[in-house]
């Protein structure tokens, strides 16, 4: 009997050490959904298809990733130069294709410049994702705009979706004196937070293993003048909305916050809600454009 017992912890202890590792070695498959939906890393959309300009650029990052990019800009350089410029970065699934039709919103109705990408392992960029590879992506897009010879004059906004708004609270803490304005939509506080919620039965035990922390809380604190635009949707399935509520409690910057509830809006059709666009182009107008006296 004490040695069936023996047995038994001893075959508990061996399993949860193998699965912890298996975990620890595949948490990224099992976190970045770059192969969803079905041929996301094989077939991206061209601007073209929703009536705006293709202009794809090929990034080279730090660390030798190749990204792709496209980047939108006002056909008229003198309203180029006084739109703002929107960095896109988009949420987990799926790659920059899939975020046209709102970067169409953007440039066609709001009439500001865009530049999105698709992240390292997404899309046609190589690679594969990664907390850091991201970050040094992001930092990638950024240091383009800083050198374009038209998008360098420009106010600069970061707009980052689920995983992306983690990627632009980052960026964003690290560049402050490149911005002008922070808006996140439906972001954790953290990935190992966020597990819990997402993860079916054991994978939840992932969260004790987690190395792709992503801790977001931390540094949204760390932006100290950005003005910042919270959307949320009240009724997101993925990450609960106490997350975004936490993270405008814990943002301390000096700038505007602004908090946009959708009580209708679920993790993915945040974009379809009533006032969505009006809201981002408010907040744009009132705290990222300069009017006739200034700021």
């Amino acid at each position: 009997m004490i040695a069936f017992i023996l047995y038994t912890i001893y075959f508990l202890i061996i399993t949860t050490i193998a699965i912890s590792i298996i975990l620890y070695i595949y948490q990224c498959d099992l976190l970045y959904a770059s192969g969803f939906p079905k041929g996301s890393r094989t077939k991206v959309s061209k601007p073209s298809e929703y009536g705006l300009p293709d202009d794809e650029e090929i990034l080279l990052t730090k660390d030798g990733v190749k990204l792709r990019c496209y980047v939108l800009i006002q056909q008229d350089e003198r309203v180029a130069l006084q739109a703002p410029t929107i960095v896109c970065f988009h949420a987990n699934a799926g790659n920059m294709g899939h975020r046209l039709p709102i970067a169409q919103v953007l440039y066609q109705k709001l009439g500001y410049n865009i530049v999105t990408l698709s992240y390292r392992g997404y899309g046609l960029s190589e690679g594969k994702a990664n907390e850091k590879g991201l970050q040094i992506d992001a930092q990638t897009v950024v240091d383009y705009i800083k050198n374009h010879p038209i998008l360098k004059y420009t106010r600069l906004a970061a707009y980052g979706q689920s995983l992306g708004g983690a990627v632009a609270i980052h960026v964003v803490s690290k560049n402050e004196d490149d911005f002008d304005a922070l808006i996140i939509e439906n972001t954790f506080l953290s990935v190992p937070l966020l597990i819990p919620h997402i993860l079916p039965g054991a994978l939840r035990y992932l969260a004790h293993v987690c190395n792709q922390k992503w801790r977001t809380y931390k540094s949204i604190s760390n932006v100290q003048r950005v003005p910042i635009l919270f959307l949320s949707s009240l009724r997101d399935e993925l990450v609960p909305p106490s997350h975004m509520a936490k993270l405008y409690d814990v943002a301390e910057t000096v700038g505007a916050k602004v908090w946009k509830g959708f009580d209708y809006g679920t993790h993915n059709d945040t974009c379809l809600q009533i006032d969505y666009f009006e809201t981002i182009e408010e907040f744009i107008r009132d705290h990222v454009q300069e009017d006739e006296n200034g700021w």
